[in-house]
């Protein structure tokens, strides 16, 4: 049995990932794997609060293992915090770590760099996906998500805290990618095949910070 801890976001990439692989034989996914920025108490990338990433385990019914970032985070710093986790994973029989990624190679390089010689392979089984078509098919099995992040250089700002749904990737300029691989936006999945059921989200202020657009998702269940 292939024991994989999956790096999760908590976007929509993340979720598909865990969509596929429970599919697959002989996989077991054993945790979700997160970076948050310690002070804000949000996701590192994405600015998603901790609550709801923990209710997004929970309806997945898999442990959060949570990658305290300080912040600023230096390379080092994050490396060292990456280094931390690897050994947990090993101890606990983990053998392989699934990313998102889609197409971006010095990412994939990155992390191919950042776990040679740690005993844990990383797997991409989103690589190389056709993106229009992964979108149509995410939304087709049911994924429901928002976008929480919006690079306003490549995306308008009203996008923040849109639905991320058919009429969505209608309205998307011809230059921005349909899964926003580029940067282009991020997500919160807040419904999927892989939930027991929805995290009742609403989008509540938006922001911009540090050059990008923030939609703050509140928590509106238990």
């Amino acid at each position: 049995m292939r024991r994989v801890l999956l790096s999760w976001s908590s976007g929509k990439d993340s979720a598909w990932v865990l969509y596929l692989l429970r599919q697959m034989t002989g996989v077991e996914v054993v945790a979700l794997l997160t970076t948050f920025n310690h002070a804000a108490d949000r996701v590192a990338m994405h600015a998603v609060r901790r609550a709801l990433v923990e209710a997004q385990a929970e309806r997945t019914g898999l442990p959060l293992w949570p990658v305290e970032l300080p912040s600023p985070c230096s390379n080092a710093a994050y490396e060292e915090a990456m280094a931390a986790l690897c050994q947990r994973a090993l101890g606990q029989g983990v053998t392989e770590i699934a990313f998102g990624d889609l197409f971006l190679r010095d990412i994939r390089e990155y992390r191919e760099r950042q776990l040679q010689g740690t005993g844990l392979t990383p797997i991409f089984p989103l690589w190389e996906m056709p993106t229009g078509g992964l979108a149509a098919n995410m939304i087709q099995a049911g994924l429901k998500a928002k976008l929480t992040c919006v690079d306003p250089e490549k995306l308008h700002p009203s996008f923040a805290g849109r639905e991320f749904d058919k009429a969505f990737l209608d309205s998307l300029p011809p230059r921005v990618d349909p899964c926003g691989e580029n940067g282009e936006f991020h997500t919160f999945v807040y419904d999927s095949p892989v939930f027991s059921r929805p995290v009742c989200v609403q989008a509540g202020d938006v922001v911009e910070r540090d050059g990008f657009v923030f939609a703050d998702l509140l928590k509106l269940d238990a």
